[in-house]
C-alpha cells in the first residue's frame, strides 16, 4: 500500500454505525439489567440489523433503519428468553442517542479546520442519525448527514455511494476518502472507486467480497495526516 490514493482528496465521508457511534453502548449501558447474556445479546442485536437491512434489500421490500432496528432487537430477545417491554424501550432509546468514539471528534475537527468536506454516509434513518449527531455534539464539524432514505435501499448498494459524489460535490469518487469501521462496507466503498480507509476497531479480517481498502488503521487518530489536514 501507498500514499498515492489520499493525495488529492477533496472530501473524508464517515460511516456511522460502528465507526463514528459505538453500537455496543445501549446494551453496555443496561448491561446489569440483562445479565451474563449482554455481550451476545449485544452482538447478536447488531447481527441481525445488518441481515435484515441486507435481506429486505434484495426483497424489495424496504423498511428505515429505526424499523429494521426495533425488528432485530425483537428477534434477539426472543432468541435469549428476555421478555421484557421496559427493557426493549430503554434500549431503542438508548440507540437514539449512541456515544461516539474518543478519537471521532478530534479526527472531524481536524480534517474541518483543513477545509476538506466530512459527510456521515450510513443506513441510519434521519430521525436516527440526527439523534447520534446532537447527542454526540458533532454538528458543527460535520458539512453533510446522508441517509439512505434518499435511494430506498442499503449499503453495499452502488446507489448508497453514489450518494456521497452527489451530496459534496466532488468530481469523482476516488476525490473521496471513504472510513468505515465494517470489512463489508469498507470493501464495497473501495469496489465503488473510493479512497478507503478501515478503522480496525474489532480487529476483523477483510470479508471475502469484491473490494480492497487502501489501508488499515487502528484509530481515526492518524486519518488528519494521511490526507494532508495535519
Amino acid at each position: 500500500m501507498t500514499d498515492e490514493p489520499f493525495n488529492n482528496i477533496k472530501a473524508c465521508v464517515f460511516d456511522a454505525y460502528g465507526t463514528l457511534f459505538d453500537v455496543h453502548a445501549p446494551v453496555g449501558r443496561l448491561a446489569s439489567k440483562i445479565g451474563e447474556s449482554a455481550d451476545s445479546v449485544s452482538n447478536v442485536w447488531r447481527l441481525k440489523q445488518l441481515q435484515y437491512s441486507w435481506l429486505r434489500s434484495l426483497m424489495g421490500a424496504h423498511a428505515d433503519f429505526w424499523q429494521v432496528t426495533g425488528e432485530a432487537l425483537d428477534y434477539t430477545l426472543d432468541f435469549h428468553g428476555i421478555h421484557d417491554k421496559g427493557l426493549r424501550k430503554e434500549l431503542m432509546d438508548l440507540y437514539m442517542e449512541l456515544d461516539a468514539y474518543d478519537d471521532a471528534r478530534t479526527a472531524l475537527t481536524a480534517l474541518k479546520a483543513a477545509g476538506f468536506t466530512t459527510a456521515i454516509l450510513s443506513n441510519g434513518s434521519p430521525k436516527m442519525l440526527n439523534g447520534a449527531v446532537t447527542s454526540a455534539d458533532l454538528a458543527s464539524v460535520l458539512d453533510e448527514v446522508i441517509s439512505i432514505e434518499d435511494v430506498g435501499i442499503y449499503k453495499p448498494d452502488a446507489r448508497v455511494y453514489q450518494l456521497a459524489v452527489d451530496r459534496t460535490g466532488v468530481a469523482a469518487p476516488s476525490d473521496i476518502c471513504f472510513v468505515s469501521a465494517n470489512p463489508w462496507d469498507a470493501q464495497a466503498g473501495a469496489h465503488f472507486g473510493f479512497a478507503v480507509v478501515r478503522i480496525n476497531r474489532f480487529g476483523l479480517p477483510d470479508d471475502n467480497i469484491p473490494g480492497q481498502p487502501d489501508l488499515l488503521l487502528d484509530t481515526l487518530n492518524a486519518l488528519p495526516a494521511l490526507v494532508g489536514a495535519g
